[in-house]
């Protein structure tokens, strides 16, 4: 098993929608950012790439590159996901937090775990979406900006396969391999 940790912030601005887990959520305001700034699949992507030791959004999808800009998160998204298959790893669960002052997100967060568990073919109860306020302390209290925090649960197909090696050595207690 292997775990993973995402965080990310973006300032609100007006004259952009506002897209958190792929929900356009009614708003005066929305995130800044070079791609659609949904934080909340930003910290998702990172808790996968990092739990799989396969480096951050960044080096993955730089705001550099012209291709990303105003590109959809939840197309990213998918792209993490092609790449866990390729390393042969699967989702356990995510766990996420939105931290916004306003707008409250209650009635939108059942709708973004079903976007993220479509998107990464997963499902609905594997993907926690939960959301705070600072209770107006800091920039996303003073409704400067919103933040999301996610921790995701990775296991790897090498988890279930057991080594020709433990033979070699006496056995592993409990291995089908070794007899014991």
């Amino acid at each position: 098993m292997r775990i993973g940790q995402g965080y990310d912030v973006h300032r609100l601005t007006e004259g952009r929608d506002l897209i958190l887990g792929g929900v356009k959520i009614p708003y005066e305001k929305g995130l800044l950012g070079h791609s659609d700034a949904d934080v909340l699949v930003h910290a998702i992507m990172d808790a996968l790439l990092g739990a799989a030791a396969l480096g951050d959004i960044g080096q993955h999808f730089p705001d550099s590159d012209p291709v990303y800009k105003g590109i959809s998160s939840m197309e990213l998204l998918g792209h993490v996901g092609t790449l866990l298959q390729e390393k042969r790893y699967m989702i356990e669960n995510i766990d996420a937090t939105i931290i916004a002052q306003r707008p409250k997100l209650a009635a939108y967060r059942p709708q973004m775990a079903e976007n993220i568990a479509k998107v990464l073919g997963i499902q609905t109860n594997q993907v926690s979406i939960k959301a705070t306020t600072e209770e107006g302390l800091g920039f996303t209290g003073n409704g400067e900006g919103i933040s999301a925090q996610a921790i995701a649960l990775l296991s790897s197909v090498a988890d279930y396969q057991y080594d020709d090696r433990c033979i070699s050595y006496g056995g592993c207690p409990g291995c089908p391999k070794s007899g014991q």
